[in-house]
C-alpha cells in the first residue's frame, strides 16, 4: 500500500499526506524517540513537531505564512520560527524533509520498536528448523528399516 507523496503538494490531500509523513517519520527517528522518552513536556514537544510538519507541508504548497498561522492556530512568529529552523522541532522536520528529497519518502520502523518481534520470530524459526531436522532423521531411520 504505497502511495506517492509529493514533496511539492498541490491539493489539500497532498498537503495532509506530506504533513502526516513528516510527522511520522520524524517521530520514529531514534534520536527523536529518545528525546520524547525523556522530555518533561512530552505533549508540548510532540505538538511542536506536528505544527512544524504542518507548516513545512503548507509552505511547500505555496501557502503564505499568515494563512498557515490561521490554519494551524499559531502565531506567524511561531510559524516563521519553525520554517526558519530556529526551533528544534523545525530543524528535525526539515532534516526529515531533506532526507525525503534525497532518498524518497520512506518511513522505517526503528529496530527498538520491532526488535523484540523479530527476535521472537527468529527463535521460533530456529525451533522449527530443529524440529524438521529431528523429523528428517526419524524419516531416514524408518526408510532404512523398511529397506
Amino acid at each position: 500500500m504505497s502511495e506517492e507523496i509529493p514533496l511539492k503538494p498541490i491539493s489539500r490531500k497532498d498537503i495532509h499526506r506530506l504533513e502526516t509523513a513528516l510527522i511520522i517519520a520524524t517521530l520514529l527517528r531514534p534520536d527523536v524517540i529518545e528525546k520524547v522518552k525523556h522530555a518533561e513536556e512530552r505533549l508540548t514537544w510532540i505538538d511542536a513537531l506536528a505544527i512544524a510538519a504542518g507548516a513545512l507541508a503548507r509552505e511547500r504548497a505555496g501557502i503564505p505564512v499568515s494563512q498557515i498561522a490561521d490554519e494551524l492556530g499559531r502565531t506567524e512568529a511561531t510559524i516563521r520560527k519553525h520554517l526558519s529552523e530556529k526551533s528544534e522541532a523545525g530543524k528535525l522536520v526539515k532534516e526529515t524533509f531533506n532526507r525525503f528529497a534525497r532518498e524518497g519518502v520512506r518511513i522505517e520502523l526503528p529496530t527498538e520498536l520491532v526488535g523484540k518481534d523479530i527476535e521472537d520470530l527468529k527463535k521460533k524459526l530456529a525451533e522449527r528448523e530443529e524440529e524438521i531436522k529431528v523429523l528428517r532423521e526419524k524419516l531416514g531411520k524408518i526408510k532404512y528399516t523398511l529397506e
